[in-house]
């Protein structure tokens, strides 16, 4: 029995590597590994959000029985720079993006009158300069393919904030911070042409600090704490 598991194992290990140099292609770009530091620029779409924490009293205060933020789409644009840490595996990332993002935070009264609900809608919108720098461990190629995990964080300004705005207490809006600091994780995966390298790129982003403003507008009262959160597919051109 235990010559039987020898020998399977073996038969096993002798077809995964047949199986492999049959695959072996010619690779394309071969210089592109050896280099220190390569350039390149990336185009992407976004979903943002925010993690929402109501105010203990939301409910008995104000009557709110949900708040609720809605991802809406977006866009980003950036730079990339990527540079080899001393290993063919290893690498730091620096993308200064422009992003673009909207959010739709929907609130849930109770009618006190008719025990009914209703519903009110408030949008945040955000044009960012993001400078995400992240550690990039990229596997050995196989052939003209590689996949990679990422691990970082990124500074954010936001230039549309109204931090400092006058508030329209007619119409009041919710005030967002303009400098923001978020974690990111994230991967995605590398296809080597003969003259420069495609990636495709998944990354989740996650605020550490609260960017919500109190200014004790209807819609601002009944929120504690808001943490911005982006979810962000990226395709990715190097040279």
């Amino acid at each position: 029995m235990k010559s039987m598991k020898i020998g399977t194992f073996i038969l096993m290990h002798c077809f995964v590597f047949s199986v492999f140099g049959q695959l072996e292609k010619p690779q394309n770009y071969k210089r592109f590994d050896q280099r220190f530091i390569h350039f390149g620029f990336m185009l992407g779409w976004n979903t943002a959000s925010f993690s929402t924490y109501q105010s203990s009293d939301a409910f008995s205060n104000y009557q709110l029985k949900s708040l609720v933020t809605n991802s809406q789409p977006g866009g980003q644009v950036g730079i990339v720079t990527t540079m080899k840490i001393g290993t063919p595996v290893v690498r730091l990332r620096f993308i200064p993006t422009l992003s673009f993002q909207e959010r739709v935070m929907t609130y849930t009264y109770m009618s006190m009158l008719s025990g009914k609900d209703s519903l009110t809608e408030e949008r945040v919108n955000s044009t960012n300069l993001d400078f995400p720098l992240m550690f990039q461990f990229r596997t050995l190629r196989l052939n003209n393919f590689a996949s990679y995990f990422l691990l970082g964080g990124q500074p954010s300004i936001d230039l549309q904030s109204q931090e400092k705005a006058s508030q329209n207490y007619a119409d009041p809006f919710i005030k967002i911070k303009k400098f923001d600091f978020q974690g990111q994780i994230g991967g995605g995966v590398e296809f080597f042409t003969p003259y420069f390298k495609f990636g495709i790129e998944l990354k989740y982003s996650q605020g550490f600090t609260n960017s919500f403003i109190q200014d004790n507008t209807d819609s601002s009262r009944p929120i504690d704490r808001l943490y911005n959160r982006v979810w962000w597919v990226s395709f990715i051109f190097e040279g």
